[in-house]
Parts: structure tokens; C-alpha cells; sequence
């Protein structure tokens, strides 16, 4: 199985391998550098435009050089705002040798609009972005979705909601040390 992608960096490079590698045998994957043809900083279809052109100019490097190449795969990082806020995602583009193709996208982190402007002008990695993360488990995330929109997008939200909302974090943290220990038996 023989693979190139569109990057150098050994992270992405090795990142691929791994994934092949949990459907095909002798995975040999190559990272040549190639052009995006896109901006430094995508925006919105741009991202996706970019790892298309990287597999492109894959496949003409494999054309020139004569390999014989099964799968040809690219990423691109850009900015978009199609879901009405911006956040930073991956789009991941591959193409087999019969020209099958399959597009992917990651999990994104919102940008706060007070950096776009910043970010059209030079690019994300050039601009600091103060930046929250938060790790959090199923129930931790449900109960956090329902109390941010309780709290800040109704005002009609009354102490009673409110004392329950604790009381429901306060059993959660339970169930989640519970499943903890449990999930340590089970390993």
C-alpha cells in the first residue's frame, strides 16, 4: 500500500500512517511538500479547496516521478463561519488510484470575531488568541449545554432551575467518579 501526503510534518505524516494502518498491511506513506493554491490563512471553501489542489499536485508529482501510488491524501487548516460562528477546523481530502474520493473534517475551537479581522490579514498562528478548553464527559457536556442555555439565553430562568441545575452537576460528578472506577475494573 503505497501513499503519499501533501505535508512534511512528521506528526501529520505519522498520524495517517497509523489510520491506514488500521485497515491495510504494508503501509509505506511519503510526505512531498506541494502547493495549496490557496491562501496562507483559508476561509470557509478554501479549506477544502486546498487539500483538494494539494491531491492534485500529488498526483502530478507521482505522474512525473512514475509511482505507483494507491491512495493520495492532504490536509488543510482554515477558518470557517458556516455554522454561524467561526471556528478553526481541519478538512481532510483522499483519492484513491480509481478516483474515489472521501472528505473529513475535525472537531474545530471557536475564534472569537474580535480576531477575524486580524487573522484576513496575516494568518491564525500570528495572531495570540486567548482560548478556553475544556475536557469534559457526556453527561458533564449535556449539563453544561443546558445550563449556559438556561442561564444566558433566557432570562426567564428562575432559583428553583437554577438549585436543580447544582443538584444535577452535583450527581453527575458522582456518576462520572462511579463510571471512572468501574471503567478502571473493566481494564
Amino acid at each position: 500500500m503505497k501513499i503519499l501526503i501533501g505535508t512534511k510534518n512528521p506528526g501529520k505524516i505519522e498520524g495517517a500512517k497509523q489510520a491506514f494502518e488500521k485497515y491495510f498491511e504494508n503501509v509505506e506513506i511519503e510526505g512531498i511538500a506541494v502547493n495549496s493554491e490557496v491562501g496562507d490563512q483559508p476561509f470557509n471553501e478554501e479549506i477544502l479547496q486546498g487539500a483538494k489542489n494539494r491531491v492534485e499536485n500529488l498526483k502530478k508529482y507521482a505522474k512525473e516521478n512514475e509511482l505507483e501510488i494507491d491512495f493520495y491524501v492532504a490536509s488543510e487548516a482554515g477558518l470557517t463561519n458556516s455554522l454561524g460562528e467561526w471556528i478553526d477546523i481541519n478538512c481532510v481530502f483522499i483519492e484513491n488510484n480509481e478516483g474515489l474520493q472521501s472528505i473529513g473534517t475535525s472537531q474545530g475551537f471557536p475564534i472569537p470575531d474580535k480576531y477575524i479581522e486580524e487573522i484576513k490579514e496575516t494568518e491564525l498562528g500570528k495572531v495570540y488568541v486567548k482560548a478556553e478548553i475544556q475536557i469534559r464527559t457526556m453527561a458533564m457536556d449535556f449539563w453544561a449545554s443546558l445550563e449556559h442555555e438556561l442561564k444566558y439565553k433566557n432570562s426567564n430562568i428562575t432559583k428553583a432551575a437554577s438549585k436543580k441545575l447544582l443538584k444535577a452537576a452535583k450527581v453527575m460528578k458522582k456518576l462520572d467518579a462511579e463510571m471512572s472506577v468501574i471503567a478502571n475494573e473493566i481494564r
